[in-house]
């Protein structure tokens, strides 16, 4: 896979499957999903609820829920496989090397425990610095990430922030050992607009200074057309497409993406309603054969209920639908939009 740009890849994920042994039988909840971030890149990785985001996140910084586990392919960080290291050995990369925003900060952090305390607990883990360096950094960390009276506030306790100042402190504590990679799973779904808008650009910010690769889960378009540089649209635990961030918003290809697409407003068009994907996305137990998609595709032919498309060249983006197949209705279309 190539990265956004032209450097080495930051993050590879090969073909990953991750699944939950049941008493009736094993349920695949990512199934076969390869990806890869670049330094300095955003992937967005969105979708609907149940698609499997999150999960592809927790397995890439080792925090899957047991009994789900990943049953195949690879995760490599700068490189180096990463996905079957022993728990201990993992930890250590997760805090150094990775570094993890989840959407509720009041399960990132301890309430019992300042931030300041937290926050040097964690620089001394990972950083060979003493006790005053350690509470310098905390310092000067809440001021990148925007916490006013960084000198006073160290001292408090989660409880006496806002809810979009509990996250900021989320994100410090994630960049404490300048982490090559920062998995952040819905980090702004619980606050307001004007916050979002703040963390959001703080994500970018520290993107563009750090060369810092950023996975960002969310199902909110407008959070990734944003803040992305690439989008990887997930449904049913697999890649529908994944593109650059403008062409996917623009002129989706998969038929998913363009109903996701079509259900976000315009502002200044008037419409007398949004478009609807008919349906819901189907439970683990009951994935349909073919493309998973196909139930609810207006564009489903004989071949999509049988068989299984992977990604697939559509333009400028990939899509794993068989409109993209050679010969195939929505290929030829790619081609004469190229020649036009």
């Amino acid at each position: 896979m190539t990265a956004g740009s032209n450097q080495t890849p930051l993050l590879e994920v090969r073909n990953l499957r991750v699944e939950f042994p049941t008493r009736r039988g094993t349920l695949v909840a990512v199934d076969d999903v390869s990806f890869s971030i670049a330094p300095g890149e955003v992937l967005g990785v969105v979708g609907e609820s149940g698609a499997g985001k999150s999960l592809t996140g927790a397995a890439i910084i080792g925090l899957l829920e047991p009994p789900g586990r990943i049953a195949g392919g690879e995760v490599l960080l700068e490189g180096e496989r990463i996905d079957n290291l022993p728990y201990e050995r993992m930890r250590r990369i997760r805090g150094a090397r990775i570094g993890a925003i989840f959407q509720d900060p009041l399960t990132s952090l301890n309430p019992l425990y300042s931030i300041g305390r937290q926050l040097v607990e964690t620089i001394q883990t990972h950083l060979p610095l003493s006790a005053a360096e350690a509470r310098k950094r905390a310092i000067d960390l809440l001021k990148e990430v925007g916490i006013p009276a960084a000198e006073s506030r160290i001292d408090h306790y989660p409880h006496q922030f806002s809810g979009g100042m509990r996250q900021r402190v989320v994100i410090a504590l994630a960049l404490c050992a300048n982490p090559r990679l920062i998995v952040a799973d819905e980090p702004t779904t619980a606050l307001d607009v004007s916050i979002q808008a703040q963390i959001i650009a703080l994500l970018k910010r520290l993107c563009r200074e750090h060369g810092t690769a950023v996975m960002l889960v969310t199902h909110d378009m407008g959070v990734i057309a944003e803040t992305a540089d690439r989008v990887a649209v997930m449904y049913a635990g697999r890649l529908a497409e994944i593109g650059p961030v403008r062409d996917v918003v623009k002129n989706a290809s998969h038929p998913y993406t363009r109903g996701l697409m079509g259900s976000i407003p315009s502002l200044g068009v008037r419409s007398e309603r949004l478009t609807q994907i008919d349906g819901a996305m189907p439970r683990l137990t009951a994935i349909p054969t073919g493309c998973a998609f196909n139930p609810r595709c207006p564009e489903a032919g004989q071949r999509c209920t049988v068989e299984r498309p992977d990604l697939m060249p559509a333009g400028v983006t990939r899509a794993a639908c068989w409109l993209y197949a050679p010969g195939g209705v929505g290929a030829a279309l790619t081609r004469e939009a190229a020649n036009a």
